[in-house]
């Protein structure tokens, strides 16, 4: 109410008086203070207004594929740290569209959440950030980030996870490997892309084969023919494909199936993050364990720390991931087991 009241040039009381609708204010000076409301994004509470100092207890849950289960996994992680502290989360699928979560954002406002866990959708401006500073709502991107500078953040080192399982492919003697999945640009893309592109250079071999596609098992299972019916005037046709994640490269190997091919056998196959059907496909899936769960946790508990203490420094949670060498990228049966990749788990606070 006061930065109203600076911004239309009245008192705090005269803000008060246009709120509660009272006829002594000048028609002149409503509409400046409405418009005043309008420019700084002010909503008033009225179920909130004699409790403002208390909290709800309430948070926001913003994720981009709730059918995907690796964003299962990311929820009951959040849930097992809110339940604890007895708070109660609000769960929205934003469905990788900027605004439908900006629709959910200002829907979670009105309710006077303590705060958002947000994975930002797809096309995301760091605006958004901004925005959320100005309505003094505390916020941690999980996953995904927008902006990197002074804001908290918790997820997984992809790079080091897709540079380790490439790796790894590399050493089994592949030197025609593809990368496969993924239509849309984002921070966790970018890194999985450049984890794939820098162990590839290292060895001096092409990146060249990435093949675009959306995140589904049905799409993962078309991807088999792009990748064995390749025109002659093309390049060679991979022997190995390094897919985005679990569902992309669990539909690739139904797609060999229905083709009479077996991953491992006739193509190597890997997937990202680990999720519970991984280990139950046959043949079972290498993958890169991403701890979804852990996460999830992690950017609980950030949270919560924020709401204690809005003007604490920012924090950076980077979980490590770690290869899980199953059947499906042809390895000896004796290599079953995980390494982990070189990344660390650290708190950034700069």
């Amino acid at each position: 109410m006061t930065e109203v009241a600076g911004h239309a040039g009245v008192s705090r009381s005269t803000v008060s008086l246009v709120l509660r609708g009272s006829p002594l204010v000048a028609a002149e000076t409503r509409e400046r203070v409405q418009a005043a409301m309008v420019a700084l994004g002010y909503i008033y509470n009225r179920g909130a207004a004699n409790l403002r100092a208390a909290r709800t207890h309430t948070v926001g849950l913003l994720v981009c594929e709730l059918n995907n289960p690796f964003y299962a996994e990311l929820t009951a992680g959040v849930d097992d740290v809110l339940d604890t502290e007895g708070f109660v989360a609000f769960i929205a699928n934003t469905a990788e569209q900027p605004e439908r979560q900006d629709r959910f954002l200002q829907r979670m406002r009105e309710h006077n959440v303590d705060g958002v866990i947000l994975c930002p959708a797809a096309g995301t401006q760091p605006e958004l950030l901004d925005r959320l500073d100005r309505w003094r709502l505390p916020c941690v991107q999980a996953l995904r980030f927008v902006s990197d500078q002074e804001r908290d953040y918790a997820g997984v080192d992809y790079q080091a996870g897709m540079e380790t399982v490439t790796e790894h492919l590399i050493s089994l003697g592949h030197r025609r490997i593809a990368f496969v999945g993924g239509t849309l640009d984002h921070s966790a893309y970018a890194a999985r892309h450049a984890g794939f592109t820098a162990a590839m250079r290292r060895h001096g071999l092409a990146d060249d084969l990435v093949l675009r596609c959306p995140l589904t098992r049905r799409s993962g299972a078309e991807m088999a023919d792009h990748l064995l019916n390749r025109p002659q005037a093309q390049t060679a046709a991979p022997t190995a494909a390094l897919c985005y994640n679990d569902v992309v490269a669990l539909g690739l190997m139904l797609g060999l199936e229905a083709r009479g091919l077996r991953a491992g056998r006739d193509l190597a196959v890997t997937g990202f993050d680990d999720v519970p059907e991984a280990a139950l496909s046959r043949p079972a899936l290498t993958t890169v364990a991403t701890s979804a769960r852990q996460i999830g946790q992690e950017a609980a508990r950030l949270l919560l720390r924020r709401i204690a203490d809005p003007q604490g420094p920012p924090e950076r949670i980077i979980l490590p991931s770690r290869l899980v060498v199953r059947q499906s990228c042809g390895a000896p049966s004796d290599s079953l087991g995980g390494a982990p990749s070189p990344s660390l788990h650290h708190r950034d606070l700069s």
